[in-house]
This record gives C-alpha cells, sequence and structure tokens, in this order.
C-alpha cells in the first residue's frame, strides 16, 4: 500500500499584483505513485510546479518533500528532488559521462559513489553504451534520457519530470513511459503533460488546475469506474430513424456515422447498453456490432475546463 507521503501541498496560493496564479491549492502525493499534472495553458500550473521545486516562493500556504519544508529547509528539501524541464538543462558541448559526473557534484554526491551513481543511472535510463558520447550527437529521444538520468543521479525520493515526451516519436514515448513506471518502484513522480493520453495511460492518479483552482483530484481507475458519460458504437442492418434510438431510456444524444452506424451517447448507470441489444433484437432490426466507449480522459479535462466549470463559475459570481 501507498502510505508514505513524499509531497505534501497545503493551501498554497501565489499573487502577481492583484492577480492571483495559484488559488488555495493542496494535494499530497504518496512513494510509489504517478502523479499526472494537467491545465490548460495559463492556469497555474506551471506556477504550481515552480513552487514545489523551490524555485518560487508561495505567497501563502506550504510545501513539504519528504517531511522538509520547501521554504524554511531548502537545501534539506531540495536533495530528495529530481527535476527535468521541458527544456533538459543539457550541456551540448559535454559527453553524458562528463555531464553526468558533474551533476552528481552538483548534488554533492561524495566522490566515492560517484562511479555508482553514474552507473546506476545510465543502466535505468539505457544510457550503458552512451558515456562517450557527445550531448549534441544524441538524438531527441537519447537527449530526454540524459535529463532524466541527471534527474534521478542523486536517488531523490520526488522526481518531476515536465513534459518529458514532448518532441518525441512513437517508439520513443513508449521508452520513456516504460522508465516512468520503472521510476515510480523508488520514487514519487509527478509528470507535468499536455498529452492526455499520456497521463491516462502512465498515471495512478491526475489533478487537473483551471484558472488557478484544483478542480479535479482522482485516481485514474475511480475516473474510469465512476464517470456518468459514455457512449458505444452501434451496427443496424435495418437501422431505424436517429428519432427511435434517441427516445430510449438513457440516451441523451445520437451522432449517425454511416448509413448503418450510429454513435449513442448515454447514462453510464442506466443499463443502456442492453435495453438497447433488447430493443435491436425484438425491433429486428439487425444488430451485427456494439462496442462501448467509455468517457476518455480527454473529454473529461474539456468538460471541466470548458464547460461544466465554467458553467459553475458563471452561476456563482
Amino acid at each position: 500500500m501507498k502510505t508514505e507521503t513524499l509531497v505534501n501541498v497545503d493551501h498554497i496560493s501565489r499573487y502577481y499584483g492583484d492577480d492571483r496564479a495559484v488559488d488555495d491549492i493542496s494535494f499530497s502525493v504518496s512513494r510509489g505513485e504517478v502523479l499526472g499534472f494537467l491545465g490548460p495553458n495559463g492556469a497555474g500550473k506551471s506556477t504550481t510546479m515552480q513552487i514545489i521545486c523551490g524555485a518560487l516562493a508561495p505567497s501563502t500556504g506550504s510545501v513539504s518533500i519528504a517531511g522538509y519544508d520547501i521554504t524554511t529547509e531548502p537545501r534539506k528539501a531540495k536533495q530528495h528532488i529530481g527535476f527535468l524541464p521541458e527544456q533538459p538543462p543539457l550541456y551540448a558541448d559535454l559527453t553524458v559521462d562528463e555531464y553526468l559526473k558533474f551533476c552528481g557534484r552538483l548534488h554533492l554526491i561524495p566522490k566515492s559513489k560517484l562511479g555508482a551513481s553514474l552507473a546506476s543511472c545510465k543502466e535505468r535510463c539505457g544510457l550503458i553504451d552512451s558515456g562517450g558520447r557527445l550531448i549534441a550527437n544524441l538524438s531527441k529521444g537519447y537527449q530526454q534520457r540524459v535529463g532524466i538520468a541527471q534527474a534521478i543521479i542523486h536517488s531523490p525520493s520526488v522526481v518531476i519530470l515536465d513534459e518529458p515526451t514532448s518532441g518525441l516519436d512513437p517508439m520513443q514515448i513508449l521508452e520513456i513511459r516504460k522508465l516512468i513506471d520503472e521510476l515510480s518502484q523508488e520514487h514519487s513522480v509527478i509528470l507535468s503533460t499536455h498529452i492526455l493520453s499520456e497521463a491516462q495511460s502512465s498515471c495512478d492518479r491526475v489533478l487537473i488546475v483551471n484558472r488557478g483552482k484544483l478542480i479535479l483530484d482522482e485516481d485514474i481507475k475511480t475516473l474510469d469506474s465512476e464517470t456518468t458519460h459514455a457512449s458505444c458504437v452501434i451496427a443496424l442492418q435495418k437501422p431505424p430513424l436517429i428519432e427511435e434510438l434517441e427516445v430510449l431510456s438513457g440516451v441523451t444524444h445520437v451522432d449517425m456515422i454511416d448509413q448503418h452506424r450510429f454513435r449513442v451517447a448515454y447514462l453510464q448507470n442506466n443499463n443502456v447498453l442492453l435495453h438497447l441489444a433488447a430493443v435491436a433484437a425484438t425491433s429486428d432490426w439487425g444488430l451485427f456490432e456494439l462496442i462501448p466507449e467509455h468517457d476518455s480522459l480527454e473529454q473529461t479535462f474539456v468538460r471541466l475546463t470548458q464547460g461544466e466549470y465554467n458553467d459553475m463559475s458563471s452561476t456563482s459570481l
């Protein structure tokens, strides 16, 4: 069970003059957990990440890393943080080994342990055969691996990755995704990404921020199981009029895909699929395909940041 809390964010806010970029956000992250941190541009996501890393002080509230307050004990707290920014802080004229040794010294790794730390992070990031290569000559994917290696060379408790798969090809994305899964075995991982499918496949839990506020904090499994919105694709040899499908109990909307296929949106808890199959059979519609489609994280994100949340905000003013 995930019981050890490594990151605790307690009611942080951040003001720029009269503008509140972060508005009373609280959450925690446990050891072994991969947390997806999502939000539209300008939502306060980057500001929150900078506060967690200690690069920016909160106007109110506090952040602790492995039990150390990032403001009052910054050196001890930052020893437990590994950070990969969206643009990895690489020195292109150094070899992989030279650069990682330099990073190890910055993290105050004793000289007697630096060799073992270097070997370990290279092995975990698939860089064993790349130590002598110039960083400038590496592919984008391997440069990203070097960026992750510098973030974990000092074995931090918390690894923060900002857009780690940005600009990578599909195979490289799969490799980085596998690495993130391996990192979660020993570290807490906070993954900031604009690729929602990436968060859904890599994360145990997601946070969504909008207009500086935390509007969703949910486990991926719970999000998948408790969503009230769902749809299915139904294919019929002798389809009825759309109106006949729309009046079925629990159905909220029907779109025609082609002359035989329809996408039916429905309230998930109404046993609509069973009812739809039964009606198709008794009405002799010639059902030959019925494919459920559950609400994706992308749909939830759009609904919260552009639809339902905006509606709630307008009614509270």
